[in-house]
């Protein structure tokens, strides 16, 4: 129920009595007059006592119905003396469009985009030890996504102790132009779908692939991750990468190693966790692989 209900203080003083003296007080000029005085001031009393005593009780069972809780500009501490407003504090117009708002919006992601790409600028340092494998960062055209930004996301991701590069001879190193030995892109779930398939991979609008020198992201996947991994996207942006480049680097599938062990970054953990805990990283924090039993 909403807080709307009217107030009856004024429909009550209407009903008050009549406003003039009555016959048996008129004996004269100023008995009358004093007579009406006092009259007029006991009705006026009346009035306000209604105001009072009918306004805010209602006005109380109104909020206990619907549950609803005064806005946070709404004053506080209102004297005493002060006469209760006539209508509903809230309106429920308000009070409704003001709940979406502490939900973030969810992202609006394009079922499928040009096909075209934007290239990040720049260039990065080398990770690693050994020869660099020379990669770059693209993002599908028209997209709400900055390439310089993935590619700074990407680097780090590269770069973590826990990375590839702990296997002592691995070695990364972004470009924006001349030969490159992978390209790491970011597309809409019909792209991805379109050039995974000409590899012979069913993405299905979900998921992510490697096929040849192509690492594709599926932006749906970047921007909202799995349900295991909904509060830390930016963890699983790094399973992503961490998988797919696994795969560029001659990584198979494996699955989990027992339960509450940490989900190898080679476990396809979008299916499920088999029991293992969350994990995106190749290597564990003293630079053991974290792997599992090979998924034939």
């Amino acid at each position: 129920m909403t807080a709307n209900r009217s107030n009856s203080s004024r429909s009550r003083r209407r009903r008050s009595g009549p406003a003039h003296a009555p016959t048996r007080l008129r004996k004269g000029p100023l008995w009358g007059g004093l007579a009406a005085l006092v009259l007029l001031g006991v009705i006026g009393f009346a009035a306000v006592g209604w105001t009072s005593t009918s306004t805010s009780p209602g006005q109380g069972e109104a909020a206990a119905r619907s549950g609803s809780t005064a806005p946070a500009a709404e004053p506080t501490g209102r004297a005493a003396s002060s006469p209760a407003p006539t209508g509903p504090s809230v309106s429920p117009s308000v009070s409704r469009s003001e709940k979406p708002s502490a939900t973030p919006a969810k992202p609006v992601i394009p079922a499928t985009g040009p096909g075209t790409f934007t290239t990040a600028s720049g260039s990065s340092t080398k990770v690693g030890k050994g020869t660099a494998l020379r990669y770059r960062v693209d993002v599908e055209q028209g997209l709400d996504l900055s390439a310089t930004d993935v590619a700074r996301q990407v680097e780090e991701i590269l770069a973590h102790r826990r990375g590839w590069t702990a296997d002592g001879h691995s070695a990364f190193q972004r470009v924006s132009g001349g030969t490159s030995d992978f390209v790491i892109r970011v597309a809409t779930p019909g792209t991805v779908d379109k050039i995974c398939g000409q590899y012979g991979l069913d993405t299905g609008g979900e998921v992510n692939c490697r096929v040849d020198q192509n690492v594709m992201v599926n932006l749906e996947r970047w921007l909202l991750a799995t349900p295991v991994y909904a509060k830390d996207v930016t963890a699983y942006r790094a399973l992503i990468i961490n998988h797919e480049v696994g795969h560029f680097l001659g990584h198979g599938h494996v699955t989990c190693p027992g339960p509450g062990q940490p989900a190898p970054a080679m476990m396809q953990q979008i299916k499920g966790m088999r029991g293992c805990v969350p994990n995106v990283w190749p290597y564990d924090e003293q630079g053991r692989l974290i792997t599992g039993p090979a998924v034939p």
